[in-house]
């Protein structure tokens, strides 16, 4: 088994890349530094949002995984959905993204780490 990057340290490369790249990232929940699991809020321009985490792929290796509501209505379904994971598990990482595909963003930080 390979050793994993610390939670807080891909937090912390994802945000600088972001925003690197004229994006804006932002913590709204931090978890455990070492192992909190990481969820994503994928928006562009503030609006579509969309949730991922690193999971198991189709092809059973690690891949970021589409999570959450599918299709909010309104913006307290989003932050309700947050809420109520960050309740059950108080290590989980929610990291907000507003830039364009930031999907690519996140999956190659988060699953090479």
């Amino acid at each position: 088994m390979t050793p994993r990057l610390a939670s807080g340290l891909i937090v912390n490369a994802l945000i600088r890349r972001v925003n690197a790249e004229g994006g804006s990232a932002m913590v709204l929940a931090r978890g455990d530094a070492e192992a909190g699991a990481i969820l994503i809020l994928a928006t562009e321009r503030g609006g579509n949002p969309r949730f991922f985490e690193r999971g198991i792929g189709p092809e059973g290796i690690p891949a970021l995984v589409r999570s959450g509501p599918l299709q909010p209505e309104d913006p307290g379904e989003v932050v309700d959905y947050w809420q109520r994971r960050r309740s059950r598990d108080p290590d989980l990482w929610v990291v907000e993204l507003d830039i364009a595909e930031a999907e690519r963003f996140a999956a190659e930080t988060t699953i090479s780490g």
